[in-house]
């Protein structure tokens, strides 16, 4: 009989019978076609309106899939903190891997999982910089603490203890006690989708799943901005 061990207490689990019977029956209301805005930003303000507006924690946090040149895949949660008429932008070290493997293959996805309301929006597109201008622009808004840890991690990379880090947070706290400057190392990313899905739970698995996709996407001489609503089979 498999054992998960849960803190200090080691429970027995009949792992596949109860995975198996993990199940949620949704039955929130339908998304129609009619229903959506005319391109994928509006409609992705009003889901995020709501999702604030219902309390969800951390309703701008978004699952952040990159891949390496020969296609290694890896996945992290990062913070939703600039939404414009052209993508997604979120702030990182540019020297970690996410930043690395963007390099790469800015080919990404980006996945924003609102369990509570049924729901996830699902965009695919292309990641790149943003303006050193618009980064500092962000970084004066961040609290202090938040500053100095970015200062202080390199990130991704080994280390030796946490020791260690709290001494280089220190340190830098140090020797910055007023105004940290915006570090070199750090900004932010612009994603641009090609295609954002909007997917909300339905009774029987019978979802509901319309995409946005940019015409012409797939396609480098095109480069309107006009979007087709498509809807798939859940």
């Amino acid at each position: 009989m498999p054992t998960t061990r849960i803190g200090n207490a080691c429970q027995s689990v009949h792992v596949t019978n109860t995975l198996g019977r993990l199940r949620r029956r949704y039955a929130s209301t339908r998304l129609l076609e009619q229903d959506l805005a005319d391109e994928p930003f509006t409609q992705f303000r009003a889901w995020l309106h709501d999702a604030v507006t219902a309390g969800l924690s951390e309703p701008n946090a978004m699952v952040l899939a990159t891949a390496t040149a020969d296609g290694t895949p890896s996945a992290r949660h990062v913070l939703l903190k600039e939404l414009d008429s052209e993508g997604f932008v979120f702030f990182t070290n540019h020297e970690s891997r996410k930043v690395s493997e963007i390099h790469e293959n800015p080919r990404v996805s980006l996945c924003f999982p609102w369990f509570p309301m049924e729901r996830q929006v699902v965009a695919c597109g292309t990641a790149a910089p943003v303006s050193r201008e618009e980064s500092r622009a962000y970084w004066v808004t961040r609290p202090r603490e938040s500053q100095i840890g970015a200062w202080a991690s390199a990130q991704s990379a080994v280390i030796d203890s946490r020791a260690d880090l709290e001494a280089s947070a220190a340190a830098v706290a140090a020797k910055y006690p007023h105004d940290l400057p915006l570090p070199d190392f750090w900004g932010g990313y612009r994603v641009v989708p090609d295609t954002v899905e909007f997917w909300q739970g339905g009774p029987g698995r019978l979802h509901d799943r319309l995409r946005y996709r940019r015409a012409g996407a797939g396609l480098p001489d095109d480069q309107t901005d006009a979007w087709t609503i498509e809807r798939l089979a859940p």
